[in-house]
């Protein structure tokens, strides 16, 4: 819903994985829509293009691909990371060549996990940078929705479960120098 889609949109999941996201942003899209998917796991893909297979959606396209290299054949409407961000060593460069793919006004909504606020946070970060370097779980200290509201404008976002996920939203401004103080500014976390 944050990706804010209608039917003929073209939305991209950056870090698709097996393709759990892909049939909501095809309802989103409907089947004049376009929905690609990228992910570096070939593993992963294999069962998100078993999915699309299995359910005869030709308006989806995987493929296996570094974000930072990859450019959709059209511009985009909606670009979606879902528990992918903090995953990527170059995070913010993603996110910028990401927004180089959007139409003015598009959006990009980033979800994930997050240390949670206050002495709990601080009380399990030690154990959160031991699963970090262990795991291909993300950095527990980055903040994506600094990076996000730098970079867009109307920027949202809401916390979940106990303040350990978010969803957050940007909007690629019409003009491609949206100041970051203004962004900044307009954080607002909700517990």
């Amino acid at each position: 819903a944050a990706l804010d889609l209608t039917s003929g949109d073209s939305v991209m999941e950056i870090g698709c994985g097996t393709g759990r996201n892909l049939r909501f942003l095809r309802e989103a899209v409907g089947a004049r829509g376009r929905v690609y998917g990228v992910d570096l796991s070939e593993g992963m893909l294999a069962k998100a293009r078993a999915f699309c297979a299995g359910n005869g959606w030709s308006n989806v396209s995987l493929v296996r691909s570094e974000a930072l290299v990859y450019t959709a054949p059209e511009p985009l409407d909606g670009i979606l990371f879902s528990l992918s961000y903090a995953t990527m060593p170059h995070h913010r460069e993603v996110l910028r060549h990401a927004l180089t793919q959007l139409r003015p006004g598009g959006r990009v909504v980033i979800m994930d996990a997050k240390l949670p606020s206050g002495r709990f946070g601080r009380k399990i970060l030690p154990f959160s940078l031991w699963l970090m370097k262990r795991t291909f779980l993300g950095n527990p200290l980055m903040r994506p929705w600094e990076h996000l509201a730098a970079d867009t404008r109307d920027f949202e976002m809401r916390t979940f479960l106990f303040d350990s996920y978010y969803i957050c939203r940007g909007i690629k401004p019409n003009d491609a120098t949206a100041p970051a103080a203004v962004a900044a500014a307009s954080v607002e976390l909700a517990s």
